[in-house]
């Protein structure tokens, strides 16, 4: 009841804030806002300049402002009067003009660039616009790149993927060539929030684990935070990977063809309906993209060596879909849809199949007559996994469906201050099945709803910057309130150094269950938080106390430097520690059904799921140095995670002590159309749970009255070692990539590919069935050469 009431009173204070003016700084200045648009394709343009210079009747200092990501700059107070108005961008020719401002509150602005002929690199763009973030923003925990900067990145299989980011951020622990799982800072892939234009999506790695779902060639932008995120994000307590993609072409039809040994894609573009050519108006566009793998046809002819000649049984297929209306002002509609499908099948020793689709809408509306900026989202999907192992062990599903609506306001304030605040509405159902390394089926079907609100404030004072924030998860099913502070924090020490922290707490309503039974692990399935776990929990320290329900919960605490040893090379170092109070685990120690003639049992021998409680700390260093020709980045990770669940203390699956990732890029010739990229990857042993024998296990299919002499079961069972008291062999890798671009006169370019993944032939282990024993390594040498044509 308490919960209820509180939930109402915050819930008040949000309304208040959803339509408050936040009217203080508009008493005596006006609010110039507006888009930054490319002549060529009418899409946005982010990390563009814009300079208000008084004239020579006004006094006053030079006001500046950055585009963000979606191309939109605010000034919030600017005294009325005469200013020349300069757009820089690297990439493109200035744009210079003269204007009066006063006639109006809100100035509503749209600028259009023009592409130079001779284009800097990426980098040299992500400098121009990094400066002003650097100086004006916590950026803790977090590695933001765009397509350009993807494309930079060493392909695996002559292919670019988002997956190269996730590789090499610092505190990511990924699982390999295979299997498609990462792991941050101590957090399982459930605890990751991983985001497509606001849109959960479930899996976002495909089986072999160098390709996602995403497409690199719609990618605006790929936000990754590793810890100590803002109010703006929730329902997960370890990380956050928030992918952004552009709008398709508003002037004109293109697209993109290309072909690999690892798959084929296309991408088509072009407008639905174009504006004026002023850019009054309403215009429209579409995009589409496509992705089939060709690798079970490829490889027994170009890989022969790869599973004993059995080629590399990968299939996966993808489509996403979208169309998008924008205003002269800068609102946007769009409408998406998306299908991914993944199968890998291992003849007689495991087959793996998912597959997810859904679809939704995203708008954004600049009211001409507000300073607060709505940005919303309506979606839906729906996704299952099965796994099913050939020998000695049971079939596993999962299944989640779910919704999720959003809106989000945006209040600019002075000196690149902001509020953001929104509401969230969702819901999801589950279907789970699965068995312990006792063979006890462990079974969940249930439905949840949830909903929260948040307050996110950034506040720039001289070298200070401040960024807390407040967050409320409601789960009505369970039921419970979780209120979440978070702060954010940095000091400018100098115009290179910068200190900085960030911490806060995190809730989620959800729970992954993997089999431990597995020395690696392939299945993950999707299910919400038990609410019937075990009464009684002990605590490390010897305190027992009552767990209401299986939510799992987090405190992060992070905190670090960041120096700029020259304008090309920086260095950034940040501590941090995860404390995990509450996490819900699959109940290995499961011996009794939860029945009534079964009431004297312990909890921890019956119940379905446990909980359990842990850490994570470790150390993240990063060296970056980048022109417009070189780009080097090396990452070293000391990491230590440990579980309790309330006996033992003990490793988790993704527990690797230290991590490296070494990158280098360069760009050969006048034209820069040359590129040489290198990456090498070592990550110490991760640990599993040894056997140490086998027996011919017992069903008692009559229960306790089975004769025991006349059954005869064909079943092998285990007796297992110490839990993951083993470690795993030392993963390590090295790659390199050349690529080749030609442009023709008609303005389409083609670009060809070649790569050799694993150059020195390492025997990385993927999978060992550990009734059989028998070893499926990580993906061998494989080189490869790959085709694109650009129109």
């Amino acid at each position: 009841m308490y919960q209820k009431h509180l939930f109402r009173k915050l819930l008040l204070l949000f309304t208040i804030l959803l339509f408050g003016q936040f009217n203080n700084y508009a008493q005596k200045n006006i609010t110039v806002r507006g888009f930054v648009y490319d002549e060529q394709t009418g899409e946005t343009v982010p990390f563009a300049k814009i300079l208000l210079t008084p004239t020579s009747d006004l006094d006053g200092a030079v006001l500046g402002a950055t585009t963000d990501i979606d191309g939109f700059f605010n000034f919030s107070t600017v005294p009325t009067g005469r200013y020349a108005v300069v757009v820089r961008n690297p990439e493109y020719d200035d744009y210079e003009t003269e204007m009066l401002f006063g006639a109006r509150e809100i100035e509503s602005l749209r600028f259009t660039l023009t592409k130079k002929s001779d284009v800097l690199e990426v980098e040299e763009v992500s400098i121009f616009g990094e400066d002003q973030k650097k100086r004006t923003s916590v950026e803790m925990s977090v590695n933001k790149l765009d397509k350009k900067g993807l494309e930079r990145l060493p392909s695996f299989g002559a292919e670019n993927d988002v997956v190269s980011a996730f590789a090499v951020t610092p505190g990511v622990v990924t699982t390999g060539d295979q299997g498609g799982q990462i792991y941050v800072r101590g957090g399982t892939p459930i605890q990751n929030l991983i985001r497509l234009d606001g849109m959960t999506i479930y899996n976002p790695f495909h089986s072999i684990g160098f390709f996602s779902v995403f497409e690199t060639e719609l990618i605006k932008s790929a936000e990754i935070f590793t810890g100590g995120y803002s109010a703006q994000y929730g329902g997960r307590i370890s990380s956050v990977m928030d992918i952004t993609y552009r709008d398709g072409n508003f002037k004109e039809f293109g697209g993109k063809a290309s072909i690999s040994p690892f798959m084929g894609k296309l991408v088509l573009e072009g407008p639905m309906f174009k504006a004026n050519e002023d850019g009054s108006g309403i215009a429209g566009s579409y995009i589409f993209s496509g992705k089939h793998a060709l690798l079970e046809q490829t490889s027994p002819i170009l890989y022969p060596y790869a599973n004993d000649g059995e080629g590399m049984p990968f299939n996966f297929t993808d489509f996403y879909g979208k169309a998008t209306i924008r205003t002269e002002e800068g609102s946007k509609f769009s409408a998406f849809a998306f299908s991914n499908n993944d199968a890998v099948n291992f003849p007689e020793i495991a087959e793996l199949y998912w597959n997810s689709y859904g679809g939704g809408i995203n708008f954004t509306v600049l009211p001409s007559s507000s300073r607060v900026i709505l940005r919303g989202r309506i979606n839906a999907s729906n996704y299952q996994i099965n796994f099913i192992e050939d020998v000695g062990m049971q079939p596993r599903s999962s299944q989640i469906s779910g919704f999720d609506m959003g809106f989000d306001f945006s209040y600019y304030l002075p000196n690149d201050g902001e509020i953001t605040y929104g509401v969230n509405f969702g819901g999801f159902n589950t279907d789970f099945r699965t068995f312990n390394q006792l063979n006890r089926l462990i079974q969940r079907q249930n439905y949840n709803f949830e909903t929260s609100f948040y307050v996110d404030y950034k506040y720039v004072k001289n070298r200070w910057v401040f960024n807390p924030g407040a967050r409320v998860q409601y789960y009505p099913n369970i039921p419970d309130l979780i209120v979440e502070p978070r702060l954010g924090a940095k000091y400018n020490i100098t115009e290179k150094w910068r200190w900085k922290l960030a911490g806060g707490r995190y809730s989620q309503n959800f729970t992954a269950a993997a089999s431990d039974q597995d020395v690696v692990t392939l299945f993950f399935g999707f299910l919400s938080a038990p609410t019937d776990v075990q009464s009684n929990f002990t605590k490390p320290n010897g305190e027992i106390i009552n767990p209401d329900n299986g939510l799992q919960l987090s405190w992060h605490g992070i905190t670090g430097f960041e120096y700029d040893l020259s304008k090309n090379l920086s260095f950034n170092v940040e501590a941090y520690y995860k404390y995990f109070p509450q996490l819900s685990n699959i109940n290995l120690r499961k011996l009794y059904d939860d029945i009534p003639e079964f009431a004297i049992v312990d909890d921890v021998f019956k119940k379905d799921f446990i909980i359990e409680s842990g850490f994570s700390y470790g150390i993240d260093l990063l060296l970056k140095y980048s022109t417009n020709r070189l780009f080097l980045w090396g990452v070293y990770s000391y990491g230590i995670s440990e579980r309790w669940d309330g006996f033992d203390w003990y490793p988790p699956i993704f527990d690797r002590r230290h991590n490296v990732n070494l990158v280098g890029n360069y760009l050969f010739g006048k034209k820069k159309d040359l590129e040489f990229s290198v990456r090498w990857n070592f990550g110490s042993g991760l640990p599993f749970t040894p056997t140490v024998g086998f027996y011919q296990g017992e069903t008692l299919p009559e229960g306790i009255i089975t004769d025991i002499s006349t059954t005869n079961p064909n079943e092998v069972s285990f007796i297992l070692g110490d839990f993951n008291s083993a470690r795993l062999p030392s993963y390590h890798r090295l790659d390199i990539t050349i690529k080749k671009r030609f442009e023709f006169k008609n303005k389409t370019q083609m670009e060809t590919t070649f790569g050799i993944t694993n150059v020195y032939n390492r025997d990385n282990i993927f999978y060992v069935n550990r009734v059989t024993n028998d070893i499926i390594y990580q993906l061998p040498i494989l080189p490869s050469i790959g085709v694109s044509y650009t129109f």
